[in-house]
């Protein structure tokens, strides 16, 4: 992929939650209350600190990360459907 994201954000590429219940019923994006689940593609550098040092990012390409639904920008990069997001959306690293 030919995009970096910069400072303290994140691309990541959305895992698809099972859209049925056990019983088959199908469930609309709008009544899942679970986080989203996502691979993360691409980290900036990190943001700066009050005396200008970088901080490095907790995330790297490859993590599995959850997230609230409405994080991010959705963009298409290359043909695909990704988010960028701040790494404070980032609720936690799966694994």
């Amino acid at each position: 992929m030919a995009f970096r994201p910069l400072h303290d954000r994140v691309v990541v590429r959305r895992i698809e939650a099972d859209q049925k219940t056990a019983g088959g019923i199908i469930i609309p994006d709008s009544a899942q209350e679970k986080p989203s689940e996502g691979e993360v593609v691409s980290v900036g550098e990190g943001a700066r600190d009050d005396s200008g040092n970088r901080v490095a990012l907790d995330v790297k390409a490859g993590d599995r990360v959850l997230f609230g639904k409405w994080s991010g920008t959705e963009v298409k990069i290359d043909g695909e459907d990704l988010l960028i997001m701040k790494e404070s959306d980032i609720m936690g690293v799966i694994g």
